[in-house]
């Protein structure tokens, strides 16, 4: 029960009040900053201490002293207690520590406030900072202010009232670029040029299986085996890159599906399985259909080559000399070399014998960005670069030395600033031009259309029919085309299907006196096949 007490004092003395907390402990009445009340009347006194209790039995009360724990000590308990996906555990404490600990870290939680946040953002942009990133890391300051209420703050100063101080449209300012997206003839070229680009049929199959089934890159790359069925391919798993190790974990928002495939898919995916034999990798132990390219990395944590240089005040190339046992080094510097090596337990890795087991997504993307665009994107020390290629159209890529230079030609892009997620909205936007229908479409994205509408909505045998019709039309419609630009290609998987294409379309032999007598089909040249055609000067 609430009541005042007396406290004497030299000037005189004052009136506090009293109340029982949660837990039934008897507390004093306190202000925001968790100093105690002094009271000059016993009234006021009992009064703010039943104001307190009443607070209490509606679960409205909170400790002010609560409100005193810095940001960073709450942070770092927050995230503690946090159970989330592997990538959002790995991705937070980048945001905490490079943006918001930074700006808050020592600051209670009761003195946050929206005024405060909001000269936070104005800094970040300042800095260069790009809106879908400042809205990330708002989103993870959210969250942990979020988590605090009740127990250390009352309310969230991160929570952005709807509308407020903002004109009409005012989602406009925080619009990022359209996305770029491709057709299905724009999809088989950058297939192709994949496929020249790495010198295997691998990577053709891979951009055509992910444009016709509109996956994930993580999906794609963990695609395994046992889930790529003669009719159907199930995505079960996805292999998710975090900090340099690969996840084998549930596809994103764990969209599960099993995605109907036309014939010519199931024949591509059964013959390159037929032909790369996948085999159990080191690392997850599953056979997965689509391999990297390079050397596969080391186990994260293991000391590497540079580590070892970095100790020694060596170079590499020494250290590498050294523990492959060629080269000329020095008595004394092999002998410090060999010391520190030892000292540190540095393995010289095995080279692994075929590919990598897995693509990695930052090479994937590259190599992707080169085949969309007909240029290599920037990579130190190197600038951004045309793709030198030779030859017959679509040409074979020049390497080695002076590649620029013993160049003949080049491509023009296809879809410049393509990625590879740009192929999932391609096929959702295909599906559209296709009148496939809306929640046949949204199933093959894995994607749940909310409301009653999706409800009341279902898929059918003769939908899905349809789908795998309209698909096969205009695949090969784009073989056509592709065939009208140069009845040739280096990439084999790619030749072989132009050439049934021609065996296809030749016409079957009818007497010529039949009135069903047939007429070679002549498939008019797009202007776009004409001008994807010519390769460009480099």
């Amino acid at each position: 029960m609430a009541y005042a007490e007396r406290v004497p004092s030299a000037a005189g003395g004052y009136w506090r009040g009293r109340f029982k907390d949660p837990e039934g402990r008897y507390l004093t009445v306190r202000d925001e900053y968790g100093e105690v009340v002094r009271f000059g009347k016993k009234g006021d006194a009992k009064q703010a201490a039943e104001d307190r209790e009443s607070d209490v039995r509606n679960g409205r009360w909170r400790d002010p002293a609560a409100g005193r724990i810095t940001f960073a000590e709450w942070a770092n308990e927050w995230y503690a207690g946090l159970d989330l996906a592997p990538s959002t555990m790995a991705n937070i404490p980048w945001h905490l520590q490079l943006h918001l600990l930074p700006a808050f870290g020592t600051k209670a939680l009761a003195d946050i406030d929206a005024a405060m946040i909001a000269k936070w953002e104005r800094a970040e942009r300042a800095a260069g900072a790009m809106p879908a990133s400042i809205r990330t890391w708002r989103g993870t300051l959210h969250t942990c202010l979020e988590d605090a209420v009740g127990t250390h703050i009352g309310v969230n100063p991160a929570t952005r009232k709807r509308g407020r101080g903002k004109r009409s449209g005012r989602k406009s300012g925080n619009r990022g670029p359209e996305k770029v997206i491709t057709d299905e003839l724009g999809a088989l070229l950058i297939a192709e040029r994949m496929g020249i680009l790495s010198g295997r049929d691998d990577e053709f199959v891979m951009v055509i299986t992910a444009f016709w089934n509109a996956l994930r890159l993580g999906e794609l790359i963990g695609l395994e085996k046992a889930y790529a069925r003669p009719q159907a391919l199930r995505v079960e798993w996805q292999l998710h890159e975090v900090e340099g190790d690969l996840l084998r974990c549930s596809p994103k928002d764990e969209s599960y599906g099993t995605l109907d495939q036309p014939p010519f898919l199931s024949r591509l995916l059964a013959a390159h399985i037929r032909d790369t034999r996948p085999q159990p990798c080191p690392c997850h132990g599953q056979a997965y259909v689509f391999r990297g390219m390079g050397r596969t990395r080391g186990p994260q944590g293991r000391v590497t080559l540079q580590d070892v240089a970095a100790v020694a005040g060596v170079s590499a190339t020494v250290i590498a000399a050294v523990a492959g046992g060629k080269g000329r080094v020095g008595a004394d510097t092999r002998a410090h070399v060999e010391k520190v090596i030892k000292a540190m337990g540095y393995e010289r890795p095995a080279v692994p014998e075929g590919p990598a087991w897995h693509w990695r997504r930052s090479s994937f993307e590259e190599l992707f960005t080169a085949a969309a665009s007909g240029w290599f994107p920037p990579s130190s020390p190197l600038p951004r670069r045309p793709v030198p290629l030779a030859g017959d159209w679509p040409g074979t890529r020049v390497r080695g030395r002076n590649a620029q230079g013993r160049a003949e030609f080049c491509w023009l892009p296809v879809a410049e600033g393509l990625t590879p997620h740009g192929l999932r909205h391609s096929q959702k936007t295909w599906m559209e031009q296709a009148r496939i229908h809306e929640v046949l479409s949204e199933d093959r994205l894995r994607h749940e259309i909310p409301g009653i509408s999706g409800t009341y909505r279902h898929v059918t045998p003769a939908m899905r029919a349809d789908l795998l019709q309209a698909m096969t039309r205009a695949w090969e419609a784009a073989l056509d085309e592709r065939r009208e630009m140069s009845p040739q290609s280096p990439v084999a998987a790619l030749a072989a299907l132009l050439d049934e294409r021609l065996e296809a379309r030749k016409p079957k032999a009818v007497p010529r006196d039949s009135p069903g007598a047939a007429v070679p089909l002549q498939v008019p040249r797009s202007d776009r096949a004409s001008e994807l055609g010519r390769g460009g000067r480099i």
